[in-house]
């Protein structure tokens, strides 16, 4: 059975975006606080990367640490 190209499509698109932002502080509850890019902030479960650096969050968590990069946000 032949499925919709557009769902198909629609499969390949994660339901949940990875942002990368800078962890500015650590919580009692086990949460980190970052600042985004765009000057917001995120506030996320995971203790796993130092304050300071920046790291990798999808669906509410922290996945890790993030590349030391130059940042670039582009407005559209």
């Amino acid at each position: 059975m032949a499925r919709n190209l557009y769902r198909q499509f629609l499969d390949l698109i994660p339901r949940d975006p990875m942002f990368v932002g800078e962890v500015i502080q650590h919580h009692p509850d086990g949460t980190s606080t970052l600042q985004l890019p765009g000057g917001g902030n995120l506030r996320a479960r995971g203790q796993g990367v130092a304050v300071g650096l920046k790291a990798f969050v999808q669906a509410g968590e922290v996945k890790g640490e993030a590349p030391a990069l130059t940042d670039v946000v582009v407005e559209v």
